[in-house]
C-alpha cells in the first residue's frame, strides 16, 4: 500500500472514531510539569507531610504499602533498596522518608510511591499551591469531540488519582465531566498492547469496534501497541518532547494541536447506518 493511500484510509477512520483515549504528559501537558513541579513539590514537602499525617489512617495506609514494596525489593536484591523497619517510630520515618527519596532518585514507578505522591499532590491542589497546566487547545477541542457524542478517556502512567487531580484542578477549571472513565498501569504498561486490550474490554469495545478508538499520544512506542491492539493512534508532537524519527512519522499522522483533528458527528453517523 502506497503512503498516500495508508494517509487517506488513515483520515477515513478517524474521522469514524467513537472514542479518544488521551496520555497526558506530553499530550495534553507539558512533559515539564511533572519533573519540573509535581516532583520537587513532593521533595519539599515529603518531611513535613510525612510528620503531621503520620496517624492519619490514609497515611498509614500509605506506609503499608511502602513497607510492603521495600520488602520485595529486599527479596527482589534491587541494589541500593532502602529498608523501612519495624520499631520506633523516628526511626521508621526517617527510613521512610529516605526510601520514598530514593524511589525517586531512580524513577521508580511502584504503586506504593505513587499512591503516597498522589495524596501529597491532592493537598497541593487543594491549597492551591499547584495548578494544573494544559495546552490551550486541549480544554475546548475536549469539549468539542464530546458535543459530537465522543467518549474521551485518559490512560496515563500517573495513578487514576493523579489524573483526577491534575484535570479537576486546571486553569481552565474542573474538567472531569468531560472524561468518561481514567486507566493507568493497573491495566497494564504503556508500551505492551495487552494493555490497551484489556481497555478495549472494559469500555466495551471488541473485534472492528476497536477501530473506533483512537489514542493520542506523544510516544511511537506506545502508539504501536495500541495499533496492535486494534485502535487507531495519532502521535502528538508539542514543544519539549523527544524529537520524533522518520520511521514514527511515516507510520502515523502526527499533530501539534488537538485542533488538528477533524471526527464526524456520531448521531449523524447513527443515523447514516440506518438510511
Amino acid at each position: 500500500m502506497s503512503a498516500e493511500k495508508r494517509a487517506l484510509d488513515q483520515e477515513e477512520s478517524i474521522l469514524n472514531v467513537s472514542s479518544v483515549i488521551v496520555d497526558i504528559e506530553g499530550t495534553t501537558t507539558s512533559i515539564s510539569f511533572v519533573h519540573d513541579t509535581l516532583f520537587p513539590y513532593v521533595r519539599e514537602h515529603l518531611n513535613d507531610y510525612v510528620k503531621s499525617n503520620w496517624a492519619d489512617s490514609e497515611f498509614q495506609e500509605d506506609l503499608k504499602a511502602l513497607k510492603e514494596q521495600a520488602q520485595k525489593d529486599e527479596s527482589d536484591k534491587v541494589e541500593g533498596v532502602v529498608a523501612i523497619p519495624e520499631g520506633e517510630e523516628d526511626a521508621v520515618r526517617e527510613a521512610t522518608i529516605k526510601n520514598v527519596l530514593w524511589q525517586m532518585d531512580n524513577d521508580r514507578k511502584t504503586g506504593a510511591l505513587k499512591q503516597l505522591q498522589g495524596h501529597i499532590w491532592r493537598k497541593a491542589y487543594e491549597k492551591g499551591e499547584v495548578v494544573g497546566p494544559i495546552y490551550d487547545d486541549v480544554h475546548e477541542s475536549l469539549k468539542s469531540w464530546v458535543d459530537l457524542g465522543k467518549k474521551i478517556y485518559v490512560y496515563s502512567s500517573g495513578s487514576v488519582e493523579a489524573q483526577k487531580l491534575l484535570f479537576g484542578h486546571t486553569k481552565e477549571g474542573d474538567l472531569l465531566k468531560l472524561f468518561s472513565g481514567h486507566f493507568d498501569t493497573a491495566v497494564g504498561a504503556k508500551t505492551e498492547a495487552g494493555s490497551y486490550t484489556k481497555i478495549l474490554e472494559k469500555i466495551e469495545k471488541t473485534g472492528e469496534e476497536a477501530k473506533t478508538v483512537l489514542f493520542l499520544t506523544d510516544v511511537p512506542k506506545e502508539a504501536t501497541a495500541a495499533v496492535e491492539s486494534g485502535m487507531l493512534a495519532v502521535l502528538v508532537s508539542r514543544e519539549g518532547n523527544a524529537a520524533l524519527t522518520d520511521d514514527a512519522k511515516a507510520s502515523f499522522r502526527v499533530i501539534s494541536s488537538f485542533a488538528d483533528l477533524a471526527f464526524e458527528d456520531s448521531g449523524k453517523r447513527k443515523k447514516k447506518r440506518k438510511d
